[in-house]
């Protein structure tokens, strides 16, 4: 007997993680059920929700790493990397910005950005601008995005 047969208290489209522990969808919201009982909901592309409440379960004791892997069809290594920052860092680890993103502002001094200007107002790529001033590619177009560098239309073919 399961215990859908015991407490019929989930939903028809409950996808079922064990056999206390649901998740369904509804208006594209995301709501875990634990014995029939809301205890979660998130946005259905809240992606840091997801990781943070799987997380919790594991750590609760609620599921195992391998049927939180197998019920939404995610990796039982990405799986593990998040029950670890939860361990480690807590909720905080979740809701807060990475602090390694936007780590090349510290190679762009005012020397440098001045001849990445100038190599891409004579149209040479981002590749090569990255390669000659020993940097990433990412770097350059970061630069570029954030409006450090100017790519205009002028310079974005090199003239022949």
């Amino acid at each position: 007997m399961t215990v859908q047969q015991i407490l019929p208290l989930f939903p028809t489209n409950t996808k079922f993680i064990t056999s206390t522990l649901g998740v369904f969808k509804k208006d594209d919201i995301i709501t875990y059920l634990h014995y029939g009982i809301p205890i979660y909901s998130h946005a259905e592309d809240d992606y840091r929700s997801f990781r943070h409440i799987t997380s919790k379960f594991i750590l609760e004791g609620l599921c195992k790493m391998t049927e939180i892997s197998g019920c939404f069809q995610v990796s039982y290594d990405s799986v593990k990397r998040y029950v670890k920052r939860l361990k480690l860092r807590g909720d905080r680890g979740f809701f807060t910005d990475d602090p390694r993103h936007g780590g090349s502002r510290h190679k762009l001094f005012p020397a440098v950005v001045a001849r990445m200007q100038q190599y891409l107002d004579e149209g040479r790529s981002n590749c090569e601008i990255a390669r000659m001033e020993k940097v990433t590619e990412g770097t350059v177009r970061y630069a570029i995005k954030t409006g450090t560098l100017k790519k205009t239309l002028h310079n974005t073919h090199r003239s022949k």
